[in-house]
């Protein structure tokens, strides 16, 4: 394992990239196709198109196959995922039920293979938690002692991660983490996270896009006793939902594609689910039986950015990013996600809003288009009260006396990805950095590559300092644990690390584009007592 053990110099310079990240305003997507008029209802086209991918003949250049296989057990499992609830609307993943014993709450899953209709018709084989495609959303509750029941019956390896949990790193759930199959693994931690969003997938080394693309993720909803919180929608599935977004890789026999080689292929198609849902040619629908309902928005996709907007071209009130609340609500034209993002609005209904996805390619190949996939429409004759102006308070950290380092993002040989120069596809050949306990610490996350790379950090959240060199604005000024950095970008990003130390166990700071992930750019983070 390669050491860095003090600050890379030179990390307070940074350079533009040429192709500088845009405003996320309104001007976010203008690669969108216009929306059409079909049986009378306003519909995005659904039409998929191919794509070279942003970054063209280089792209295409630096990124390999993953070379692992994931034995999915296509005989053993009866269990099948619908494509689509027959009515056509929104299907809601079940709420995890828990049990409470001696102040611990117990969750127990199962990871299972099983098949599904990923593409109407067609049968692909899947993965999911406790089913046959994704899994069930689990609530945790600040301040609860949570034990988690793994039982993995995928026939290889696999891990779980909570991404975005403050958590120790023997419990994080990455690749020192991975069990085998037939084997349980029971996690056990105090819930230290304020009210957010998090999700949990697979994260052992070189198997991590090919498990999540199968359907091996799910949310998690933390919930706190605070007077916003409370001031909130908040009742699963009527008004608190979760929307769940993926743009796969799968060709005309349903085979879901994970690597390189299988996003090149001939007749490879891009479809967007929701929930696990196809809405290539379907709108669903949801009924808000409260006039203001909260959507929990995840971007699961292995590679691709999703934009949320309406289709009216009308507002959304955000409230959270990936890490809480936001200082006060904020109404947005988008909310752009890239691969491992999540965010939180609220819409106030008088009348129905379709709510539209725009989908940008992140990797070698992938989705692009507009999507209407789900229509609310209000039957509810309640009166909310008003948002609290107020949702956080967000201290801006000064950096002025925070310990710097660099961080690049780079391709290695033969389609290898890497961080600091090292490819991560092994523990012994990642870039490590090591940090103390309490440690402040400034970031320039720079991006060598023309390549768009989605960074994730795991164990603390951080607040984005600049973005280009620019200084960033409205959402921006939140909480987060994955930020985009474009191609030939940088970000500078801040954090406290805080609670959690182990000489053994590492947390992980790497690429969320998962193919990116699975071919080397990913790094280890040692949290110690100094």
């Amino acid at each position: 394992m390669t050491h860095t053990t003090d600050p890379a110099s030179g990390a307070g310079r940074q350079s533009k990239g040429a192709h500088a990240r845009s405003d996320r305003g309104a001007k976010d997507e203008r690669h969108t196709k216009s929306s059409e008029t079909k049986g009378g209802h306003g519909k995005g086209l659904h039409r998929r198109k191919f794509l070279g991918g942003m970054a063209g003949a280089a792209g295409l250049a630096a990124v390999g196959t993953a070379g692992v296989t994931f034995s999915l057990l296509t005989g053993g499992n009866s269990n099948k995922a619908s494509a689509a609830d027959a009515t056509g609307t929104l299907t809601v993943p079940d709420l995890l039920e828990a049990t409470t014993t001696d102040g611990t709450t117990t969750y127990t899953l199962t990871a299972k293979t099983g098949t599904g209709e990923v593409l109407s018709g067609v049968t692909s084989t899947t993965a999911g938690y406790n089913g046959a495609y994704l899994g069930p959303t689990m609530k945790w509750t600040k301040g609860d002692t949570v034990l988690m029941n793994f039982t993995n019956t995928l026939g290889a390896d696999t891990s779980v991660h909570f991404h975005g949990a403050h958590i120790p790193p023997k419990m994080d759930g990455g690749p020192q983490n991975a069990f085998a199959d037939g084997v349980t693994w029971s996690p056990t931690f105090e819930v230290l996270d304020e009210a957010k969003t998090l999700w949990y997938h697979p994260h052992a080394l070189g198997t991590t896009a090919e498990q999540v693309v199968h359907g091996l993720a799910g949310m998690i909803i933390v919930e706190d006793d605070s007077d916003v919180s409370a001031a909130l929608p908040s009742e699963y599935g009527v008004d608190d939902i979760p929307l769940v977004l993926q743009c796969l890789a799968v060709d005309a026999a349903g085979d879901i594609k994970y690597e390189a080689t299988g996003y090149r292929g001939s007749g490879v198609v891009f479809p967007v689910l929701v929930n696990g849902t196809n809405v290539d040619s379907t709108t669903l629908g949801f009924t808000a039986t409260k006039k203001r309902t909260r959507f929990r928005v995840l971007n699961a996709s292995p590679a691709d950015i999703m934009t949320v907007q309406r289709g009216d071209g009308g507002t959304l009130t955000q409230i959270a990013t990936d890490q809480g609340y936001l200082t006060e609500p904020t109404e947005v034209t988008t909310i752009r996600l890239v691969a491992g993002a999540r965010a939180e609005f609220v819409l106030d209904l008088e009348d129905a809003v379709t709510l539209q996805a725009v989908v940008t390619t992140g990797w070698i190949r992938g989705g692009s288009g507009t999507y209407d996939f789900l229509t609310v429409t209000p039957d509810a004759t309640d009166t909310p009260a008003a948002l609290p102006s107020t949702l956080n308070t967000i201290t801006r950290y000064d950096t002025s006396g925070f310990t710097a380092r660099t961080i690049t993002l780079g391709q290695g040989t033969g389609g290898t990805m890497s961080i600091n120069g090292s490819v991560g596809t092994t523990m012994a050949g990642m870039a490590m950095i090591s940090t103390t306990l309490d440690a402040e610490e400034v970031w320039t996350i720079t991006n060598s590559t023309q390549l768009e790379h989605s960074f994730h950090l795991h164990d603390v959240p951080y607040q984005v300092i600049e973005i280009n060199g620019e200084a960033p604005t409205g959402v921006d000024l939140g909480w987060f644990d994955t930020f985009e950095v474009v191609g030939g970008g940088s970000i500078k990003i801040a954090m406290k690390f805080t609670d959690f130390t182990d000489d053994t166990y590492m947390y992980m700071l790497h690429c969320h584009l998962l193919q990116h992930e699975d071919e080397g750019m990913m790094a280890a983070l040692m949290v110690t007592d100094g």
